[in-house]
């Protein structure tokens, strides 16, 4: 598995590449498209689509160059992360990207050129938040932060559901290397020992 990462406008987003078998996606290509193709550059692989943790403006910004440049590139994300019609906050919901759109939700999987990326539905920073689960890494969004997670008072956030999102990944048996939307890496192993709000979803 091929992994890399570069902090993105306008807020430092983790914008994240995943790549096998000559194929990459983007995970959360934030405002900084011309980062995000310097890293598929980089990389010497395929862009085969572009994955959301959630929709975000700060995830979500560069998304329209992409597309100008790779038309038939699928963009996956959770269906509570597409905009109602109305709504008064599309900054953190995305819109319809006709043939682009894609969906994807608990206990989907997908294939990137042998690679598995699992999704989890981790709701609690938006509705449709979800973590992606690919190789040893487990890109959380912004659900899980080393040290700290996600805040809850913007459109779509729950308390209630972060609680439930952050003692559903703490119970994951295995061990992964930890890339949150923002902010340093970490281990689930260690945000379990020391995070103290994955220990007090735990202990609910």
């Amino acid at each position: 598995m091929i992994f890399d990462t570069v902090p993105v406008e306008p807020i430092g987003t983790n914008c994240c590449l995943i790549g096998e078998g000559g194929v990459c996606a983007l995970v959360d290509p934030g405002g900084s498209p011309e980062l995000a193709l310097e890293m598929v550059e980089r990389s010497g692989l395929e862009l085969k689509m572009v994955l959301l943790t959630h929709a975000h403006y700060d995830h979500v910004g560069a998304i329209p160059a992409l597309l100008e440049r790779f038309p038939d590139l699928p963009v996956y994300a959770h269906e509570l992360e597409l905009c109602p019609a109305g709504s008064p906050n599309p900054r953190y919901f995305l819109p319809h990207l006709g043939k682009n759109q894609r969906t994807y939700g608990e206990g989907d999987t997908l294939d990137l050129g042998g690679l598995a990326v699992r999704v989890l539905h981790t709701p609690g920073h938006s509705r449709g938040s979800v973590t992606l689960l690919a190789g040893d890494i487990m890109l959380s969004g912004d659900t899980l932060f080393a040290g700290s997670c996600g805040r809850v008072d913007l459109p779509g956030g729950d308390e209630q559901q972060m609680w439930s999102s952050l003692a559903r990944l703490g119970r994951l048996e295995e061990d992964w290397t930890v890339w949150p939307g923002h902010g340093e890496a970490t281990s689930l192993d260690y945000e379990k020992q020391f995070n103290p709000y994955v220990k007090r979803a735990l202990s609910k």
